[in-house]
């Protein structure tokens, strides 16, 4: 226990050191370049990122950007289960999607959100690029972890008869949930900076990356160099917050 206490606190230590770190670079960087239109102040940046706190669209904005990053993980996900689910019990259709799974992989998210542009409306967009990204990613994450299931279980479920509902919440659910749970902040974080990324290329109007290609053409640096850091610093508490949850998660089946 107290190997892993120290294990512990030197993570937090170093975590903590990788943060100083970048923001020794970030000073450097300012002071080497000397030009604010290139290079912001850390003390301008604080500034305009609490002037954004105080600001009513700024919070419509972030919610919205939220939202639309929820909804694509929840479909994503969904879509990326039942899919993951089909071709387990189907090699037809395992092999149908499979080419499409390696196309959604390797698509240019530019050229992509340019012809969902064309045929939606900023709006949409974003979403419909994040699943575009997100899908093919769970999928595999989930086509893993159902190939990693125990075979003896399996054969032991064959032999004693057990339904399929039993072999579904018995026995993949227990053993295929870890694996997914562990990934979904990484999931949904990556989510939120493919959507705010699409807002910014689509000049989305009321969202994160709207605010953020409207102080990239009024050339206002601090704010543009604020919002990045709430996007980033929010896909972070959203990692990190579902990786305590699933080590919560460990340790209550440890026991």
């Amino acid at each position: 226990m107290k190997n892993y206490i120290l294990s512990h606190k030197n993570k937090i230590i170093l975590s903590f050191g990788s943060i100083a770190l970048m923001w020794l670079v970030w000073i450097i960087a300012y002071y080497a370049v000397g030009n604010d239109y290139i290079v912001p102040s850390f003390q301008d940046t604080f500034v305009s990122l609490f002037k954004c706190f105080a600001e009513g669209n700024f919070w419509l904005s972030f919610l919205t950007t939220l939202l639309r990053t929820a909804i694509a993980f929840i479909i994503s996900f969904a879509l990326a289960a039942v899919c993951a689910a089909i071709s387990r019990v189907s090699s037809v259709f395992k092999w149908l999607i499979e080419p499409i799974i390696t196309v959604l992989r390797t698509l240019p998210t530019l050229a992509v959100l340019l012809l969902i542009l064309i045929w939606t409306n900023a709006n949409a967009a974003p979403v419909i690029v994040t699943v575009l990204m997100l899908f093919p990613a769970i999928y595999v994450q989930f086509t893993a972890a159902i190939s990693a299931v125990d075979d003896g279980l399996l054969q032991m479920a064959e032999v004693y008869n057990i339904s399929k509902k039993d072999r579904l919440l018995k026995i993949y659910l227990p053993m295929v949930s870890p694996e997914i749970f562990s990934q979904v902040g990484a999931n949904i974080s990556l989510g939120l900076k493919v959507t705010v990324s699409a807002e910014v290329m689509a000049n989305t109007y009321t969202s994160l990356g709207g605010l953020m290609q409207n102080a990239r053409s009024f050339l206002e640096m601090p704010r543009l160099a604020a919002l990045t850091l709430i996007t980033v610093v929010i896909g972070l508490i959203v990692e990190i917050a579902f990786a305590q949850l699933n080590r919560i998660n460990a340790k209550w089946r440890g026991r």
